[in-house]
């Protein structure tokens, strides 16, 4: 059976990193992206956030963007208009796709082919998540966090540590290798490990 796949999917090119099920907040200038977040509302649609390795999503800021292999399906949950024209919105993580290849349209927005991921099955969180647990709990007491309607509730290893990977103050490149491993016991392994690397 083959991966279900997806041309000229609109794409927001971010420093950040979206997990399935986390949420971001964004606050939009650029005319394609306010555009793209517009015609996303109105059509009660949907976009792909993918992890800027290099350059910037801003036209004329740095380097060409170096856009990473895997990106996240995101859906507006909340939003606002500023009195300047300003977007802001909020959105939540759903499936994770492969970028199989990206342009830019004519009004500068990117686009891409994208094979979707199939999921493995979650497994219950085993004994050694504990901790983990513990720590997700105080970051969902976070003002900040409460704001951002983060559900408390996490049925399984993989949803812990997608959540935790959104929360914790983490650099972008150190948390984007989290959202490339399919399956969520090798997830939470290589949560553990950065964490105590970066903890030494």
């Amino acid at each position: 059976m083959h991966a279900e796949q997806q041309d000229h999917y609109p794409l927001f090119p971010l420093g950040g990193v979206l997990f399935p099920g986390g949420r971001m907040a964004l606050r939009i200038f650029e005319r394609r992206y306010l555009d793209l977040l517009r015609n996303t509302l109105r059509d009660d649609g949907h976009f792909g956030i993918v992890h800027l390795h290099a350059g910037s999503e801003v036209d004329g800021k740095g380097d060409e963007p170096r856009i990473a292999a895997v990106g996240c399906q995101a859906r507006v949950v909340d939003w606002d208009q500023t009195e300047d024209g300003l977007l802001s919105v909020v959105v939540e993580g759903g499936p994770r796709f492969r970028l199989l290849h990206s342009y830019r349209d004519a009004a500068g927005l990117n686009r891409g082919r994208v094979e979707w991921l199939s999921e493995q099955a979650d497994i219950p969180l085993p004994e050694e998540a504990e901790e983990l647990s513990a720590l997700l709990a105080q970051l969902l007491e976070h003002p900040h966090v409460q704001r951002m309607g983060f559900s408390a509730e996490v049925s399984g290893t993989g949803e812990l540590v997608n959540r935790l990977a959104q929360l914790l103050p983490l650099s972008p490149e150190d948390v984007y290798p989290l959202l490339e491993i399919d399956e969520p016991l090798h997830r939470l392994d290589a949560l553990h490990d950065l964490l105590e690397s970066l903890s030494q």
